[in-house]
């Protein structure tokens, strides 16, 4: 966590500070920046109200003052860079120094004050998504206030009135802003710190970017082909795990900033989903899970017991968005042979190799070779690596880690689960056993044959 003397000497964001008056800074509540993807220590309040912190995957959460009773935050709307995974770096906007920006957690009955600085090279606002507050901090430009200016700090100021999981963004150039990552995360705690409460309570927010090959900005006008989807701004095997002590009650919530719904599943353990971003669900309204759809502009706090070890995997079901920089033209190639064509290329173009003549499995293995070149800053579409091998995923995966020991306050990886002898799948060497034989038809009866010979109207026959 960088202070605000470290963050004005930050390059990056030197060109547009000038614009902002440093004398009205100030007076504004402490400006806090991240500029690392790591998912950050947990914020427990030392003033305020108290509550159980939610952790931010590859995330943070915003520090704020007391002011005669009202929580004051500091958001700072810039320019960003994001490490989307080792060997990518992404040009996004954000909100200080990533994207998304830092989670905002407050009490329910909370008086809160945020103070908004534009640097941004063109107007913004921010929407303040499934808060109940007065229609003039809904944060619309142009029909509930005037766009903040680039180089301009505005105030919102309002009472975090119910508990649960909402979100921010802009509603000022939104195809644009968005696209490029300026979104957030917030959780309004219960007033009752022990009521719904978890052992572990993670956040995060999916978004889409589409990024070419060897570019480090997204193209906005982009609405459905995109090729980078992402946790948090994240893409595996960039995304950190979630990990838990074999039976605590974990809390995942989960916002959706993308142009389409994501189903979002859980291996190894059933869930509910407990909460929306229109409240929490009565106990007896919730049902068992393993898969929850979420649409656009949704939020779902999901719930279970970690109670099964392992490594398991969480992901969306859409199988398109667990690869990544994939390109949507490209032909399905399985079965055709390609040598001839291999060969009258690579006199051409010394690095062509053919792909997808058994399926894209191969696709891994030559990135693990190294044999198959990339642009720059740009990432395979299927990486990462287990203990078995390739696991050759990308975009929205991560893994659920449950250990019999882990410390309270330990976010971190614990490395991969040493299964125990005998429950591992594994190659069958002998021969295999017969085949069971298919189920021999009942012989017809009688009735059943004179049945099918009888013809329409043969019971009238003779009539």
């Amino acid at each position: 966590m960088v202070s605000r003397r470290a963050f004005l000497q930050f390059s990056g964001a030197a060109l547009a500070m000038s614009a902002v008056n440093k004398a009205a800074l100030a007076g504004l509540p402490e400006l806090v920046t991240i500029d690392n993807a790591d998912t950050q220590k947990l914020l427990y309040p030392e003033t305020g109200r108290p509550y159980h912190p939610v952790a931010t995957l590859n995330g943070w959460s915003l520090p704020w003052r007391m002011n005669n009773g009202v929580k004051e935050f500091h958001l700072v709307a810039e320019p960003v860079r994001r490490e989307m995974a080792p060997g990518m770096v992404a040009h996004l906007w954000g909100y200080n120094g990533q994207s998304p920006g830092p989670t905002i957690e407050v009490v329910e009955g909370d008086r809160v004050r945020i103070f908004v600085t534009n640097r941004l090279p063109e107007i913004t606002s921010i929407h303040w998504h499934g808060q109940r507050l007065p229609n003039g901090m809904d944060g619309v430009s142009g029909l509930t206030q005037p766009p903040i200016e680039p180089g301009k700090t505005y105030v919102y100021e309002f009472e975090a009135k119910r508990a649960g999981t909402f979100m921010y963004h802009p509603h000022a150039d939104e195809m644009t802003q968005v696209a490029m990552g300026m979104m957030g995360m917030w959780v309004t705690h219960p007033k009752n710190p022990n009521s719904m409460k978890v052992d572990r309570d993670y956040a995060f927010l999916m978004s889409a970017y589409d990024i070419d090959p060897g570019s480090y900005t997204p193209r906005t006008n982009t609405m459905l082909e995109f090729n980078l989807w992402a946790f948090n701004s994240r893409v595996f095997p960039g995304i950190a795990p979630f990990v838990a002590k074999q039976g605590e009650k974990v809390r995942i919530r989960i916002g959706n900033l993308t142009m389409t719904n994501h189903p979002i599943h859980l291996h190894g353990h059933e869930f509910e989903v407990a909460g929306t971003g229109g409240g929490w669900v009565p106990k007896a309204a919730r049902w068992p899970e393993v898969t929850t759809d979420v649409g656009v502009g949704q939020s779902r706090a999901i719930e279970f017991i970690a109670n099964e070890l392992g490594d398991w995997s969480f992901h969306c079901h859409k199988s398109h968005h667990t690869m990544n920089a994939m390109g949507h033209q490209v032909p399905n190639m399985i079965g055709v042979s390609q040598r001839g064509i291999a060969e009258q290329f690579g006199k051409l173009v010394p690095d062509y190799m053919q792909m997808g003549e058994t399926g894209m499995a191969e696709m891994v293995d030559m990135a693990e070779m190294m044999s198959m070149p990339l642009p720059e800053n740009t990432l395979p579409m299927m990486a990462g690596n287990g203990p078995f091998g390739a696991l050759a995923m990308g975009g929205m995966f991560t893994t659920l880690k449950v250990r019999k020991d882990l410390p309270k306050d330990f976010y971190g990886d614990p490395g991969f689960y040493q299964q125990p002898k005998g429950t591992s799948a594994y190659e069958w060497a002998g021969a295999l056993p017969e085949a069971p034989q298919a189920p021999v038809p009942a012989k017809e009866t009688p009735a059943a044959v004179e049945l099918q010979v009888k013809k329409p109207g043969h019971e009238h026959a003779g009539h």
